[in-house]
């Protein structure tokens, strides 16, 4: 990490008046899976602890975590269908009460780089979403959604998820996951409503 970025880490800490906060970045482990639409919340994640001087290599919970300044960043090993498990078991060792959770996954609903940040809900059919939700026992768990675009008219949509980006999408891409990271940022240092104003226009 340069001089640079650890001055920006340094200039931008959460709030420390405020309870510990974890993102988590949903995806599936393995170079199987590396660079699919499944995994943009691993990418955001990977960005996000770039930024901010973290390695995710600590293996807790079923998951690779990095914890500084009171920013908690988990990417769940378990695959994405279980995400859950791992969210429950962090969530118990470490005590994040529900508002100050964030989960980043991925939206074949939103078009490819649109970004929608909401306080609460469904888990609208996303599988690895709606395991946390139900391990979790709440709905009012907060989450970051990223547009990977629908199937086309015939693809399998299990395909479709599990494939990766197409070359003239991959700049697209790489500007979703930076503003993915962006809106991590401002929900951990300044809450959901100031997030939501910022990144869902």
């Amino acid at each position: 990490m340069s001089s640079n970025e650890s001055a920006t880490s340094r200039q931008t800490p959460v709030d420390h008046g405020r309870e510990s906060v974890l993102v988590l970045g949903l995806g599936n482990p393995g170079s199987r899976y590396a660079g699919t639409r499944h995994n943009v919340g691993f990418l955001v994640l990977e960005e996000l602890a770039r930024r901010r001087g973290q390695a995710l290599r600590d293996e807790l919970c079923g998951s690779l975590v990095s914890g500084q300044d009171g920013v908690w960043l988990a990417v769940p090993q378990t695959y994405m269908n279980r995400s859950g498990f791992a969210a429950r078991c962090l969530v118990e060792r470490h005590g994040f009460p529900p508002h100050q959770i964030l989960v980043v996954v991925d939206d074949v609903h939103l078009e490819l780089g649109r970004l929608r940040l909401r306080r609460r809900g469904s888990a609208g059919g996303h599988r690895g979403l709606e395991s946390i939700l139900e391990n979790l026992g709440t709905d009012e768990i907060a989450r970051l959604r990223l547009g990977i675009g629908p199937a086309i008219p015939g693809e399998d949509l299990v395909g479709h998820v599990l494939g990766p980006f197409q070359e003239d999408e991959l700049a697209t891409v790489q500007e979703m996951v930076k503003r993915g990271a962006d809106a991590c940022e401002v929900w951990a240092r300044e809450g959901i409503e100031s997030a939501m104003n910022q990144f869902n226009a």
